[in-house]
């Protein structure tokens, strides 16, 4: 889909606020309220717009640890990367999954309570997924920046 200026202001307050009520958000970029609400169901049904989220604190909820963790398969096969990927959707503690080109097949990022909560995920989880080989933990001593919002900007439409 092909998005537009108008699009694009909607999206960045939307990125701001997901809970706004459509006359404010048609109110902050110009258009009547039925005009915006048509604008962001097609937003919605053209998978642009992928869903609205509470964003949860791990910390907050006893998750103080994050590790960045670099996976190898035994091959890049079809059937392994689905089986691996099937695996890793039921995990709870995996936050994000990503298949890498380069060293390592895939890149997960992961919460954890603590230290011992990380074996217990790495013993139960990660070495029992299958076509696993080999797995490199590294932990985040402090995060920096952790955005889920594009700068847009008019321009890009």
């Amino acid at each position: 889909m092909a998005v537009d200026r108008i699009d694009i202001a909607i999206l960045d307050v939307l990125q701001k606020d997901g809970r706004i009520s459509n006359a404010s958000l048609a109110e902050k970029v110009g258009l009547s309220q039925s005009a915006c609400s048509r604008r962001l169901d097609t937003l919605e049904k053209t998978g642009v717009i992928r869903g609205y989220h509470a964003r949860l604190s791990n910390a907050a909820l006893g998750h103080q640890m994050t590790a960045i963790v670099h996976i190898s398969l035994s091959g890049q096969f079809e059937k392994t990367l689905s089986d691996f990927e099937a695996a890793v959707k039921r995990c709870p503690n995996i936050l994000s999954c990503h298949l890498m080109s380069g060293e390592y097949d895939y890149i997960l990022r992961i919460a954890a309570k603590d230290l011992a909560d990380y074996e217990r995920i790495h013993k139960e989880w990660l070495s029992a997924m299958p076509h696993v080989t080999k797995i490199n933990s590294s932990f985040a001593l402090r995060e920096i920046i952790d955005r889920t919002a594009l700068g847009l900007k008019p321009e890009m439409a």
